[in-house]
């Protein structure tokens, strides 16, 4: 037993230590320049700061959002910023034809796609689970069933492209997290399309990348707004968060853990200790203002 210790130490120590600590890859923003790419969920939060670096590098946007008049002011602030072209199509991702309308622009006007970015969602309340199974559909069709809608729509020109595909996620779906449990199925629903496809184009061939973006607390308006008054933290920035989603895009890495430290050592913890874990969320949070709806 004491033999075994003396190795598995020193070994659990290295395997934590590369997951730490494993060297980044070179990033430049002149791999995005003149790419076609189009970012849903666009008229604020990480989508509008995914779209202000885009423009930066110079790419050709296609932004898409509920809100015309948010999206009118994004695009303008985009090519105020340098990008080759930006546009966009709004409209709502409950309506199923919708993505189709979205793919079918980016094919009339550039003919291709290059980045596929899904970042648009439904929130729920930040509340006890009150057993509205209707309210868990509504966000499987939107946070889910759009995403797989918008990725076959777009497939055909991201295999002719040899492009990406980005999927905004959270570590909600990772690991359970209180006071979210509809959210929380869509988010691991996410992982488990994408990473069974993942393994499909590996398979199969087909050189499309997929990055899985698990992220934990930003500091958009709609999440701190919905939970600050719960969790203590401090959110990180939403400035940063957008670039390092484009980043891990461009690099067709895996997944992106943001913020790092955080995210990697909850799924660490989540992997060697689950109920340590659980009782840590807990313990972290204010459940007496969490309101019952």
């Amino acid at each position: 037993m004491a033999l075994l210790l003396k190795i598995f130490i020193p070994l659990l120590g290295l395997v934590v230590a590369f997951y730490f600590y494993s060297p980044s890859e070179n990033f430049s923003g002149e791999m995005l320049r003149g790419k076609r790419v189009m970012v849903t969920g666009a008229s604020s939060g990480i989508g509008e700061q995914m779209a202000y670096h885009l423009a930066r590098m110079e790419a050709h946007l296609l932004l898409t959002a509920r809100t015309e008049a948010k999206l009118q002011k994004v695009v303008e602030r985009c090519l105020e910023l340098g990008a080759a072209s930006a546009r966009y199509v709004s409209g709502s991702m409950e309506d199923t034809s919708f993505p189709e309308v979205v793919v079918k622009e980016a094919e009339n006007t550039w003919g291709g796609l290059d980045m596929l970015i899904l970042n648009h969602i439904s929130y729920s309340h930040f509340t006890y689970f009150n057993g509205d199974v209707e309210h868990v559909r509504k966000l499987l069709e939107t946070n889910f069933l759009s995403y797989v809608a918008m990725t076959v729509a777009a497939l055909p020109m991201l295999k002719e492209s040899e492009g990406s595909i980005v999927v905004v996620s959270s570590v909600a779906g990772k690991t359970g997290i209180p006071f979210v449990a509809p959210y929380s199925a869509t988010k691991f629903a996410l992982d488990g399309f994408f990473s069974s496809l993942r393994q499909e184009f590996i398979i199969d061939k087909v050189n499309v990348s997929i990055t899985l973006c698990v992220l934990g607390y930003i500091n958009t308006e709609s999440a701190v707004q919905m939970v600050s008054h719960v969790i203590q933290d401090t959110p990180a920035p939403k400035e940063e968060c957008a670039l390092e989603i484009i980043r891990s895009g461009a690099l067709r890495q895996r997944e992106l853990y943001y913020p790092s430290w955080t995210v990697r050592s909850l799924l660490l913890l989540h992997g060697i200790a689950p109920d340590f874990l659980d009782s840590l969320i807990r313990s972290s949070y204010k459940v007496e203002n969490v309101r019952r709806t």
